[in-house]
């Protein structure tokens, strides 16, 4: 009788150990699938997902593996010849376990805020500790997760320990040949995984994103997958590029032909016509978290923002502005410069590189400068952008404020509109002031000395989700916001500064999540509620009450003021004066999270991958899906090359758009 082959105890406790972890994955993946939005997807249409979340868990699971191997047979380090070497091992796996739970745990919570999976974007708040860590510990059951974690990671290694024992107490006699033959079968094996697939190229992360939509992509990564290559993506421009794809920003911008070896984007703006023959103050609201589907603005039923609401309505409303990308400190940059903001994966203003930037505002000559915030201008470097590039800036931050601090990001946004209009009433010049909002922001506070005023409400878990919100939380929190605008503008309207002032309010950034059917498909299933924000300016003694849905962006802001406002200025990046019958109608859009870059213009949302080129065309005025004829081709064709054109020149301008000195 032929006897049976086996194999040696150190390539099957790998083998035990990997099958414990491969459940691990899998079950991390099923509870992402299960606690969070679907998005209408059901489990039949998610088997591709599942199954390429699969072959990412194995690649991972096998670089552990495959180190076990190599050096589990060194013999000083191997698990079953050498005491020392198991206790190492037992060690090392403990560290494993506890960092995989740990990043599983961060990716929960990453993707619960941001709906992505975790990615190098998180370093960003390292850059913030305290402030970041004062939130996660206001928001989150911290000690709890702790704990838990550590029992997990001793659950786990209970099972590993025992997969240990269970080889070791049956030892079974291995030869030389199968030794060696095994541990190549087993190294071939786990460099399969490892590379993924049958083909010239290894499975990549941006595969993901071939399945369709991005709640795919997400289901099917892994926060190792996710975070690690994002982590080595980085941001510059290719000056070639810039210098040829100039004459497709000058058609769009209306710049004159280059000049010389250098791209030359500035352009004097003087004032137009319908522009306000009086220096206007003006209030520049930036609004955090100010989505779009989720205010009343656009039909949603739960009422969130009647006031703002009541306020569009009686001023200049684009109901069809967008950020270029997502985030609160990117937004700012975008405002502030007028440049999207497309630095990978940190911010434009944590660049040292970059924080020497024109804006605007500058040009506002004779004006008194005011930038109002609740909490700390450390944050993502803010502070280095605003007091490094306005000019005479007065800046006040939280602690300048006689209101206490309710959390972690300062005083609320009620007492910070109420203090900054005190501090406006008593100006004398003309001014231009910034106030950023960030209550509607985790952990929702709603501070106790309003909880009187501003009355709760209790909706159905059903119904706040089928609209737009996770949890009752969020939605008073977005509820306060409109309670504080209301509170701002009824004491600014006592004040004499009232009439003649230009209030605008713009988002810092949308919310990801379903929009329902109160936009197409693909403003849900490829983000478009991230970036898609109100944009108001409002004084009807001032401006004429109108709603346009002409297609905008965070970056057009300033100018547009400045235009109106009768301000000569001088424009050296991508914004435009929206009120300018010249100007195109386009937004731009940037995923720095999914490497994704795209623009919006007429009927169509155009988006590429930048890692493999896959590109798609997609319809954001019904749920149709845009043909192969010619014209929509031409149509690609021109989206694709406006694309290329204003994310190179993006990040050109990032480093290149110093102001006077």
């Amino acid at each position: 009788m032929k006897r049976i082959v086996t194999l040696p105890a150190l390539i099957r406790w790998m083998l035990w150990t990997g099958l414990i972890l491969l459940i691990l994955f899998t079950l991390m993946r099923f509870s992402l699938y299960l606690f969070f939005n679907k998005q209408g997807n059901s489990m039949a249409e998610l088997g591709h997902a599942f199954f390429l979340g699969l072959r990412y868990d194995l690649r991972t699971i096998s670089i552990l593996l495959l180190c076990m191997l190599l050096l589990g047979s060194i013999p000083w380090l191997h698990p079953f010849l050498q005491p020392r070497g198991r206790k190492i091992w037992v060690v090392v796996l403990y560290i494993v376990v506890f960092l995989c739970l740990f990043l599983f745990v961060v990716d929960f919570a990453h993707y619960a805020y941001l709906v992505q999976r975790l990615n190098a974007s998180v370093l960003n708040y390292l850059q913030d500790a305290g402030i970041s860590l004062n939130m996660v510990w206001q928001s989150y059951p911290v000690v709890r997760l702790i704990m838990g974690l550590l029992v997990s990671t001793w659950m786990i290694m209970w099972f590993i320990r025992r997969a240990w024992r269970r080889v070791n107490n049956r030892p079974q006699p291995v030869t030389k040949r199968t030794r060696i033959a095994s541990f190549t079968v087993a190294f071939l094996v786990l460099g399969f995984f490892i590379f993924g697939r049958f083909d010239q190229y290894p499975l990549r992360w941006s595969d993901a994103f071939a399945l369709g939509n991005d709640y795919k992509a997400n289901l099917a990564l892994n926060p190792f997958e996710s975070f690690f290559n994002t982590l080595k993506f980085r941001n510059t421009y290719d000056e070639k590029k810039v210098k040829s794809l100039y004459p497709v920003i000058a058609k769009y911008y209306n710049l004159p032909p280059a000049a010389g070896s250098e791209p030359n984007y500035a352009r004097k703006a003087t004032p137009h016509a319908g522009a306000l023959t009086a220096q206007p103050n003006v209030v520049l609201v930036i609004c955090e978290s100010f989505s779009a589907y989720k205010s009343s603005m656009w039909g949603n039923p739960l009422r969130t923002t009647p006031f703002f609401d009541s306020l569009c309505r009686n001023g200049l409303f684009f109901d069809h502005c967008f950020t270029p990308t997502y985030g609160t400190a990117r937004g700012v940059w975008a405002t502030i410069t007028g440049i999207p903001d497309v630095e990978m994966p940190r911010t434009a203003s944590r660049n040292p590189g970059a924080v020497d930037q024109h804006s605007i505002i500058n040009d506002f000559t004779g004006y008194e400068k005011f930038y109002f915030l609740g909490g700390s201008a450390s944050w993502a470097n803010v502070r280095g952008l605003l007091t490094n590039n306005i000019a005479g800036l007065k800046l006040y931050e939280g602690e300048d404020f006689k209101s206490p601090t309710v959390d972690v990001w300062g005083i609320s946004d009620k007492n910070l509109f109420l203090e900054s209009n005190k501090i406006l009433a008593t100006q004398t010049k003309p001014f231009f002031a910034v106030i950023q909002t960030a209550d509607n922001h985790r952990p929702y506070t709603i501070p106790k000395e309003d909880q009187e005023a501003f009355k709760k409400v209790n909706i159905p878990v059903d119904s706040l989700r089928q609209h737009g919100f996770e949890n009752l939380d969020e939605l008073n929190a977005f509820r306060y916001t409109d309670f504080s605008y209301q509170k701002f503008m009824e004491a600014a309207s006592k004040e004499k500064y009232f009439s003649n002032t230009l209030f605008v309010f713009i988002g810092d950034h949308g919310i990801p999540g379903n929009a329902g059917t109160m936009f197409p498909e693909a403003w849900t299933a490829q983000r478009l509620t991230t970036m898609h924000v109100p944009l108001l300016i409002y004084n009807p003694s001032l401006v004429a009450p109108r709603r346009t849905g002409n297609i905008c962006s965070q970056v057009d802001v300033l100018p547009t003021i400045a235009g109106l406002a009768n301000i000569p200025y001088t424009n050296t990046t991508l914004g435009r004066d929206l009120l300018d019958s010249t100007t195109h109608s386009f937004a731009f859009i940037f995923e720095p999270d999914n490497n994704i870059t795209g623009v919006i213009k007429g009927n169509y949302f155009y988006r590429r991958l930048l890692k493999t080129g896959k590109e798609e065309l997609l319809s954001v005025v019904d749920n149709s899906i845009p043909g192969k004829d010619p014209a929509t081709k031409a149509v690609t064709d021109e989206m694709r090359t406006l694309t290329e054109a204003l994310h190179e020149t993006a990040k050109y301008l990032l480093l290149n758009n110093k102001k006077k000195h």
